[in-house]
């Protein structure tokens, strides 16, 4: 989670182990959800923290005591940013893909995006030390992955099956009207003007293996804040929405405490002047919803239903 006017170094948090997640009654078809599909589901970032991630889907029904898929036919979206900062990244990635194969044979779907720290840790494997054109002098991508808290641990354990998976990730998805990305910026609009357009393009940027055009791209979807100011914010989701359909987007990418202008400020609750993340963050004239609960600053890792209740 990285960008202009946020600080580059958040730090990670050490939080105590959890107890083993619960059994949890299956989630409820909701009432606004397709007929013959189950309810849906999305998560905010997550950023190696595995066990909170495990207790997250447990208090939502959404895994059993023993970690696999409990859900039936529900639909569940990661947003994006799996590693970097927290302790295990990489099992974050295999719980992901495990869930997914789980899902799919229950009769329902676990699926991802492309956050900008995928990017960021498949351009730190592939080029290293490559210098790149940055914009501001010469850079690489590992530099930049271990200055946005890659972790060595996850570099060690990263094995092929890993990179094909995340370079394959879709970087828009639209969803009973949500439409779903990782970053709260306009700059998919660079890449095409249609959800399938966008995917094929990030796709194809990939598979090109230039460090120069996915630094670029690493870049593009690091901007953030797009949707944040009172009038221009507003503007700025329509665009995107009328684009590629929905009528609210979701994103993760930019923690709701700077969303909402509050670290450090006397406005903040939470330990070392975090504010308290109780859920997501509806803004932009109702038109945008927030999901980075800021776990990496002591904040909440959100697993939320959609509709929003209420």
């Amino acid at each position: 989670m990285i960008g202009p006017g946020v600080p580059r170094d958040v730090p990670t948090v050490e939080l105590t182990p959890i107890a083993p997640p619960q059994p949890q009654p299956q989630p409820q078809q909701h009432q606004g959800a397709p007929v013959g599909r189950g309810p849906l589901y999305v998560v905010g970032d997550v950023h190696g923290y595995l066990d909170e991630l495990y207790e997250a889907l447990a208090a939502q029904g959404l895994i059993d005591a023993h970690g696999h898929w409990a859900a039936g036919n529900a639909r569940l979206w990661f947003l994006g940013d799996f590693t970097d900062r927290g302790p295990d990244g990489v099992g974050v990635i295999d719980l992901v893909m495990r869930l997914s194969a789980e899902a799919a044979a229950a009769g329902g779907y676990c699926k991802a995006l492309m956050g900008n720290h995928e990017l960021l840790l498949i351009g730190a494997k592939r080029f290293s030390d490559t210098p790149v054109n940055s914009g501001a002098g010469t850079a690489s991508f590992q530099a930049a992955w271990l200055l946005n808290g890659g972790q060595r641990t996850d570099m060690e354990r990263l094995e092929d099956h890993h990179l094909q998976w995340m370079s394959r990730l879709d970087a828009i998805a639209e969803e009973d009207g949500h439409l779903l990305v990782h970053s709260d910026t306009t700059a998919y609009l660079d890449y095409g003007d249609s959800i399938e357009a966008v995917n094929d393009a990030v796709t194809e940027a990939l598979q090109r293996n230039d460090p120069d055009e996915c630094w670029d791209l690493f870049r593009k979807f690091t901007k953030r804040f797009a949707f944040r100011d009172e009038d221009a914010g507003p503007v700025a989701v329509r665009e995107l929405l009328q684009t590629y359909g929905g009528s609210r987007i979701v994103h993760g990418h930019s923690p709701i405490p700077y969303l909402l202008g509050e670290v450090g400020t006397e406005d903040a609750d939470g330990e070392d002047g975090t504010p308290l993340v109780e859920g997501p963050h509806l803004y932009a004239d109702g038109l945008a919803l927030a999901m980075d609960g800021g776990v990496t600053m002591a904040g909440k890792l959100l697993v939320v239903q959609l509709p929003l209740a209420g």
